[in-house]
């Protein structure tokens, strides 16, 4: 299944799951009109019918309030989720060797997919082996690990775990996993009342000299407890229904990302040979299983199981493996932690790539879908970055100064430092020259991936500092009196990402676009692209028409003009209309971008920064080209 598929997959099950929200609301609400009618009767009332209308309105809107409530809980992004589970946010400068490792694995894996770092957390109580990952999109994420995890698991089960979590990611499971929170809260919320009125009228001291109003009370409660089994009983055939497959798809996943097989089945062998299994003991693993890496609570019958079985995962990956073969796990510190050291011998990218590796298998198959060779050189790159860089990019001020490093341009760096002295000061323009120094000594391409590792810094600043830096990065694009297509690349992907992390629920909701004004902006945005690609006009119409033939018959009677003038006005104006794109939308227009680069089987680093930034645009996380050459 490739990234497009899962994106559908998840929207479907979404649908589905609004379906099955509709029909227990109406049970439970049916329910709770009955016990009410029941009640009243008993007291020698006869319910009128709009007694028994209040009470269905009154229960619908306790139902859906409370949905809305705890999605609102949840809207600030993966982070909240981590945090009401009982998460610790794992520090850049970690003394702590164990989660320095998680946080090189995590980086290694965000570079190796093209997407912003997670924030990171540890789940201190918890001695069980689990993660999970929670947000809205990958640039509000969170990946969150049980301490039991980080000192069970070596460095290659760890990375097995942290791979399959990063599948969820890509997939868009993370939303729907968000969205589920939201909902089966509200369904169940009738049990948790009457569990509440039961409690209260056991501690009460309830008696038989208060006759029926006691005894009202108590039928009451018990018939909301057992109403809100309806609500379990739902919720748990939904998080079933929707999770199962999608975790055999995400351990399959993570075979596919690091290309062998024991780190994550041994990581999920170890889960059944240790006595705290996957446990989660600190808060209710009821609310959040499905989206847990293991089911984190005993086993329900196989119609209520969020997960497959551990052995049928198991031997998914081992065939030969039998339940018999659970190794016994004990407490033990895991070995090799740490920041490794620096690779030798990493090669600068080169001004051209060839790009036939876009068309080989369709580069809409390598979105959201990152291999072993792209972590590979996520690892290498990873160990090559010079520690003062490294260090820079883990701190709000340190990522602050990097940032603005990277919107230099040599041609206009005396004016651009010129501004950056007058908005900063002395002291720190001067260390923003120091890391422009070293990241032009570093080369293009490890431009990108030290943004991606300083990001969780950036978005954990407060939002003056962030509108401050958006507003001195335009300012220092703009002193030339234009701003040129590589700077316009670095605006966007600054302020795309710093939207949807401070507004994560609202910037994931897609608004639709008349399907005219899609396909204008589509063959515009191939117009951009032929046009950035090419020196010479007859290039630029065959890489033009390459790309055209993809989107089929229509495309033809759509033409754009060659050099049309204002390239950022227009290539803004493109990418925000095509932001509404469904998944199939999306895919055709990748690949068709994909054909017009490659017409001429080179990748400039012009056509690679617009490549990466309509990708980041559309939620299409393109992991690093690699050079063939």
């Amino acid at each position: 299944m490739n990234f497009f598929d899962a994106q559908d997959q998840a929207r479907r099950a979404t649908r589905w799951l609004v379906i099955v929200y509709v029909v227990a609301t109406l049970l439970i609400v049916a329910g709770v009109t009955t016990v009410f009618a029941a009640v009243l009767y008993q007291s020698g009332v006869a319910p009128t019918p709009s007694v028994l209308a209040i009470t269905a309105l009154m229960t619908t809107l306790v139902i859906v309030g409370s949905s809305m409530f705890k999605t609102a809980l949840l809207s600030g992004g993966g982070g909240k989720v981590a945090e009401q589970m009982g998460g610790t946010l794992v520090p850049a400068d970690t003394v702590d060797p164990l989660q320095r490792r998680l946080r090189n694995v995590v980086e290694e894996m965000s570079i190796a997919s093209g997407v912003p770092v997670p924030d990171i957390y540890v789940l201190e109580k918890e001695s069980g082996i689990n993660a999970f990952a929670a947000g809205f999109s990958p640039a509000d994420a969170a990946v969150a690990v049980t301490r039991g995890t980080l000192e069970l698991l070596d460095r290659d089960e760890l990375q097995g775990v942290i791979a399959h979590e990063f599948s969820h990611i890509l997939n868009g499971d993370m939303r729907l996993n968000i969205r589920m929170m939201g909902v089966l809260f509200g369904i169940m919320v009738v049990g948790l009342i009457g569990r509440t009125i039961l409690r209260g009228g056991r501690y009460s001291g309830m008696s038989a000299r208060r006759g029926k109003n006691a005894s009202g009370a108590l039928v009451v409660g018990l018939g909301l407890t057992l109403l809100g089994w309806i609500g379990v009983f739902f919720s748990r055939v939904i998080k079933a229904a929707v999770s199962r497959q999608r975790e055999y798809l995400a351990d399959a996943s993570a075979v596919q990302f690091t290309r062998q097989t024991d780190g994550i089945a041994n990581a999920l062998k170890k889960i059944g040979g240790y006595e705290a299994h996957s446990y989660i003991g600190a808060t209710d693993p009821e609310e959040v299983s499905h989206m847990l890496f293991a089911r984190g609570l005993p086993q329900f019958a196989s119609l209520f199981a969020t997960h497959p079985p551990l052995t049928d995962r198991i031997r998914a990956l081992d065939p030969s493996f039998t339940a018999a073969d659970y190794p016994q796990v004990g407490r033990v510190q895991a070995g090799e932690a740490g920041r490794p050291a620096e690779a030798a011998g990493f090669a600068a990218g080169a001004a051209t790539t060839p790009a036939a590796a876009l068309i080989d298998g369709s580069m809409a198959g390598t979105i959201g879908r990152p291999t072993a060779e792209h972590l590979g050189f996520a690892q290498q790159l990873h160990r090559s970055i010079p520690d003062s860089i490294y260090k820079a990019a883990h701190s709000p001020s340190g990522a602050f100064l990097l940032t603005v490093a990277l919107i230099i341009d040599p041609d206009f760096a005396d004016r651009q430092f010129g501004i950056i002295e007058s908005k900063l000061g002395d002291v720190r323009a001067l260390q923003v020259r120091e890391y422009y120094d070293a990241l032009q000594d570093l080369g293009a391409r490890y431009w990108l991936p030290v943004l991606e590792i300083a990001f969780p810094a950036l978005r954990h600043g407060n939002t003056n500092n962030q509108e401050f830096l958006v507003d001195l990065i335009r300012q220092l694009a703009e002193v030339d009196g234009r701003i040129d297509l590589r700077e316009y690349c670095f605006y966007r992907l600054i302020t795309a990402h710093l939207a949807r992390s401070t507004a994560p629920a609202k910037q994931s909701k897609q608004n639709r676009v008349p399907r005219s004004a899609a396909r204008r902006a589509a063959v515009e945005l191939l117009r951009i692209v032929a046009d950035q690609g090419n020196d010479d006009e007859q290039a630029r119409e065959r890489a033009f028409g390459a790309g055209l033939r993809v989107f089929g018959d229509w495309a033809g009677k759509m033409q754009v003009p060659a050099d049309a003038g204002d390239t950022v006005r227009r290539l803004d104006g493109a990418l925000d209309v095509l932001r509404g794109l469904n998944s199939p939308g999306r895919k055709s227009l990748v690949d068709a971008i994909a054909r017009t680069i490659a017409h001429d089987d080179r990748l400039t680093m012009r056509e690679a920064e617009l490549l990466r930034t309509i990708c980041a645009t559309l939620d299409c996380p393109l992991p690093p080209i690699i050079s063939t050459a």
